[in-house]
């Protein structure tokens, strides 16, 4: 058995969606197909999420009519016979249309789950009808039938003794009487009490790792518009290379610091199972992508993680107290109640350095919450760069027209938060 798993790039119009079916038709032993949503879907689905939440009803509705017109456009482009798939769409549209009618009365993340997660539900519902025109042997799952987790909505954590056994009667017992194609939905999961929880943003190549384990897949195959991990984003370093082997803890240090390529979450199960994890290029399958699996890697090129759109946030006790005991405790437990996570931090005796994500609302809250407590600055815009197996030459042409705010190293990583000189 294997597991495919396609991101939003590879469906973003009717001729992706093809040549994404053309791969999975191809393969001739049990396959099960994690998608996303089609591309932008879930960036526009957020849109409409706070033009709700914000109590302006109708331009959640405009927004969301925007995403329900095109999807009813896609499936006239890619079928033959498009009606069975738009009423099958239509239940999901209602799903979200019934919510935007009412008034917020529980938390933004509820909310925001509820509505994104229509994303992946539409996306598969396409695949799922032209993989018939195909005359593949397929079946579409409702994730959420499957994939049971808690409720904290936005970051859900899977609750894997329910979801195996869903797994074992929803999965395996197709493939054992002869399914040949499961399709079903990434990022998204259910609580208890059916409410829709998604895990993450990018979560689906997490959600791929969780079926791998628990159905015990031969590999994990991520298809993206790269033809393998690079060493860097190549559209902002055209000199980036390919890295054809990689294993876990390479791959989790990476995601760790920042790299797109991976859901950090997902390592850890295929690990757990030894199951190797291939990410290819979907614009040309033929490519040998990366292999990223439990062996020694040898040796690797400068792997480079930039991240704009930072805040360095600067805690300092007001009363000379060491900041490693009960105040770094407080903190940690404002970064929880604004969930956030620092991307680098760096402590003296009595301050404390953290940069995070620059999502205002949420840094601007937790400057204002530690302020009854310490004294706070709040440094932006920012940029942090991050190098693993770097050498100085190759860091002195990056941080180039920066000022070095923060620097931080070890044996196989340097990381600088920067700001631009001009500033």
């Amino acid at each position: 058995m294997l597991v495919y798993k396609f991101g939003g790039a590879s469906i973003q119009n009717a001729e992706r969606f093809k040549n994404a079916a053309q791969i999975m038709v191809q393969v001739k032993e049990p396959l099960l197909v994690v998608i996303s949503a089609m591309d932008k879907t879930t960036n526009a689905l957020e849109k409409v999420a706070e033009a709700f939440f914000n109590g302006d009803k109708d331009l959640a509705l405009e927004r969301f009519n925007l995403i329900k017109q095109s999807h009813i456009q896609l499936a006239g482009a890619l079928l033959q016979s498009p009606q069975k798939a738009v009423d099958a769409l239509h239940p999901f549209f209602t799903e979200v249309e019934w919510l935007l009618h009412d008034t917020p009365v529980r938390s933004y993340d509820y909310y925001y789950d509820q509505i994104v997660c229509c994303g992946e539900l539409l996306s598969t519902t396409l695949m799922y009808h032209y993989a018939l025109e195909l005359n593949a042997s397929t079946v579409w799952l409702d994730v959420r039938d499957i994939i049971r987790t808690d409720n904290t909505f936005r970051d859900a954590v899977v609750d894997w003794q329910y979801t195996n056994t869903r797994i074992q009667q929803a999965v395996m017992s197709r493939f054992q009487s002869g399914t040949g194609i499961i399709i079903t939905q990434g990022f998204i999961g259910a609580t208890d009490e059916n409410e829709s929880t998604t895990l993450g943003r990018e979560g689906s190549d997490y959600t791929a790792a969780v079926f791998a384990h628990l159905i015990q897949a031969a590999s994990v195959t991520i298809w993206k518009d790269v033809e393998a991990v690079m060493s860097a984003d190549p559209r902002l370093y055209p000199d980036s290379v390919a890295i054809p082997h990689l294993n876990y803890l390479e791959v989790i240090e990476m995601a760790y610091y920042g790299a797109q390529v991976i859901h950090p979450k997902t390592i850890k199960p295929l690990q757990n199972k030894n199951i190797p994890l291939l990410v290819k290029c979907f614009l040309n399958p033929t490519l040998p992508g990366t292999r990223i699996d439990a062996t020694h890697p040898g040796k690797l090129p400068p792997v480079i993680i930039h991240k704009n759109h930072q805040a360095l946030v600067h805690f300092q006790s007001r009363d000379f107290s060491f900041v490693e005991g009960a105040p770094a405790h407080l903190l940690r437990e404002y970064f929880e109640l604004q969930k956030v996570k620092s991307n680098l931090a760096q402590h003296t005796a009595i301050s404390l350095l953290c940069c995070f994500d620059d999502h205002p609302q949420k840094i601007d809250a937790l400057a204002s919450m530690a302020a009854t407590t310490f004294d706070v600055t709040v440094q932006r815009p920012l940029k942090l760069l991050t190098i693993r197996h770097y050498n100085q030459e190759l860091l002195q042409q990056l941080t180039e027209g920066y000022k070095i705010i923060v620097e931080q190293r070890t044996t196989d990583t340097v990381q600088c938060v920067l700001a631009e000189i001009n500033r």
